[in-house]
């Protein structure tokens, strides 16, 4: 399947990466392309710059937003919170209609440093946001609530763990359902928590996150939900 990824850092190359390896014809969206391959510096996490990454993936296509959209035939959001959409009005809404969003990011602001706030909380989520503002678009979050080599690699926790699903689309929830699965993500561990509102509650665990990483010093952790029998 044709897939574009908007984002070029450690998200969007992991996911990228992860859907090559599945057989999908993947090109990572940016605004900059000259610009991205241009950098040289190794990232906030110590990844190499992306021309080095992309020498390793060369199947792997680099485009503009607007390339990317048009060649994916399934959409994955994996830009930072605050750029998302930039990016998507820079992918062009005639690009992104009708087809499927998986939403990744999260509406992080660092401005004030570590730990971040949120830019959109309570009662609003960046998901809706994002349905808001492309109505044309099959807007699924998920993913957004652990560390990006969990997201394709779940099998790495020695036990099982919970990813979320929201969106107003059944259809397009039960085709991220099978992208999933694909991952490695068991049936029993996706929980559809219902229309895209439900997403003010996977982006507000941020705050929670980002203190339990503090706290033991890695990323390698998720939350599980746990179910037992209603007291009678």
């Amino acid at each position: 399947m044709k897939t574009a990824v908007f984002g070029t850092g450690p998200v969007g190359q992991t996911i990228a990466d992860k859907l090559n390896s599945l057989g999908h014809e993947v090109m990572l969206g940016t605004r900059d392309v000259k610009a991205s391959l241009q950098r040289a510096d190794k990232d906030s996490f110590g990844r190499p710059p992306l021309k080095d990454w992309h020498k390793e993936h060369p199947t792997v296509k680099i485009g503009t937003f607007a390339e990317a959209a048009l060649h994916g035939e399934f959409l994955v959001n994996a830009t930072n919170g605050t750029g998302t959409l930039p990016a998507l009005a820079a992918a062009g809404a005639a690009n992104l209609a009708g087809k499927i969003l998986l939403d990744i990011a999260n509406p992080l602001d660092f401005s004030k440093g570590f730990p971040p706030a949120l830019t959109v909380c309570n009662t609003d989520s960046l998901g809706e946001q994002v349905q808001r503002a492309y109505p044309d678009v099959k807007v699924v979050k998920s993913l957004n609530t652990m560390n990006t080599y969990l997201m394709v690699a779940p099998r790495s926790l020695p036990s099982t763990h919970t990813v979320f699903l929201s969106g107003n689309d059944t259809g397009a929830k039960d085709r991220v359902r099978e992208l999933l699965r694909s991952f490695g993500w068991e049936n029993n561990e996706v929980i559809d928590l219902g229309d895209i509102t439900t997403a003010r509650g996977t982006e507000q665990l941020l705050p929670i996150w980002v203190r339990l990483y503090g706290t033991l010093g890695h990323g390698m952790f998720n939350f599980n939900i746990v179910k037992g029998e209603v007291p009678k």
